[in-house]
């Protein structure tokens, strides 16, 4: 077999890449080496195994590459770039839903839809409209984005279309590439103190736990917006919890947090001005089909030795996501 279909959950497999053909498990391979060593190329998705090197090298000698289709590789890229195989992400097809998602949730928030919309479920209309008059709207304001990779870069341009400034913290942004996408580069603080709404993309590493901590959310504007669609253990969530609980005209939109979900008794679920979903950000439905394009059309380019777009290296696992 030159190329197999490899996941924890064949189910996941079907949907990516509308396929019905056999999908193989890791104790697939480690049980019958044999049968997989002429394997080539590895199709994947959300469920995708870690192997050490020793299990790569012995099981699968003549692996030449692995097309993962979803987003971040971090759990299990680096044995087998460690081994020479390539590995190709569709990190970029998984980038447009999630930019979708954070853009239309900062154009809900400058218009104050989440708390106004509360405040009109209690029947008190004048106390709505007057929290509603309380936001700017979507002209002449200021968008901080935290961390300018794929899907930073991706709001970015999408938020093109509407007359914002838009501040960007990324010390790994080239000051030209800043120039390119129209941004100013910021400080944190300084992103947190001047923009209406913040919104987190940061990189999921270690350097980047903890780096959102309470400062910098007691600094925000009146009224401001904080969204994470990035991960929660980038934000000290404790100092998030009690600045919410002082600052009831900010109001905080969290598709992540940590632990995901929150613990039981976890204020998140109390506060008023704390908006809780399920990690939805990324590709869903009928979005996980394009995340298969990407990897098929990635595979057929690689096999006819043509530029591919989407190749995961050592250096860039660093600062991805």
């Amino acid at each position: 077999m030159k190329k197999i279909y490899l996941c924890t959950k064949a189910e996941t497999v079907k949907n990516v890449y509308a396929t019905d053909e056999t999908v193989y498990t890791k104790d697939d391979i480690l049980s019958d080496p044999e049968k997989f060593k002429a394997t080539e190329f590895i199709f994947s998705t959300w469920g995708m195994p870690t192997f050490t090197e020793e299990e790569i090298k012995r099981c699968l000698p003549s692996l030449k590459a692995v097309f993962y289709g979803a987003g971040t590789v971090q759990a299990f890229a680096r044995p087998f770039l460690n081994c020479g195989i390539k590995v190709f992400s569709a990190w970029a097809a998984n980038a447009v839903p999630v930019a979708e998602y954070t853009v239309a949730q900062i154009v809900l928030a400058n218009k104050g839809f989440f708390s106004s919309s509360r405040l009109a479920k209690t029947g008190d209309r004048k106390a709505a409209s007057q929290c509603f008059h309380s936001y700017p709207g979507n002209y002449d304001v200021k968008i901080g984005i935290i961390g300018a990779g794929m899907i930073g870069k991706l709001v970015i341009d999408m938020l093109k279309r509407y007359n914002l400034e838009v501040l960007v913290f990324d010390p790994f942004l080239p000051d030209e590439k800043a120039k390119e996408l129209g941004v100013k580069k910021v400080s944190l603080p300084v992103l947190f103190k001047e923009c209406q709404v913040v919104s987190n993309h940061l990189a999921n590493n270690e350097q980047t736990k903890g780096m959102l901590y309470g400062r910098l959310f007691e600094s925000m504007l009146p009224f401001a917006t904080f969204i994470n669609t990035g991960r929660g253990a980038q934000v000290v969530e404790k100092d998030l919890i009690e600045v919410l609980k002082n600052r009831p005209d900010l109001t905080a939109l969290l598709d992540v947090t940590s632990p995901e979900p929150p613990e039981s008794d976890s204020e998140f679920y109390t506060l008023p001005n704390c908006i809780l979903t399920p990690h939805i950000a990324g590709s869903a439905g009928n979005e996980v089909l394009r995340m298969g394009e990407y990897m098929k059309e990635e595979y057929k380019k690689f096999i006819q030795n043509e530029p591919c777009k989407y190749e995961v290296t050592l250096e860039m696992l660093k600062t991805m996501s």
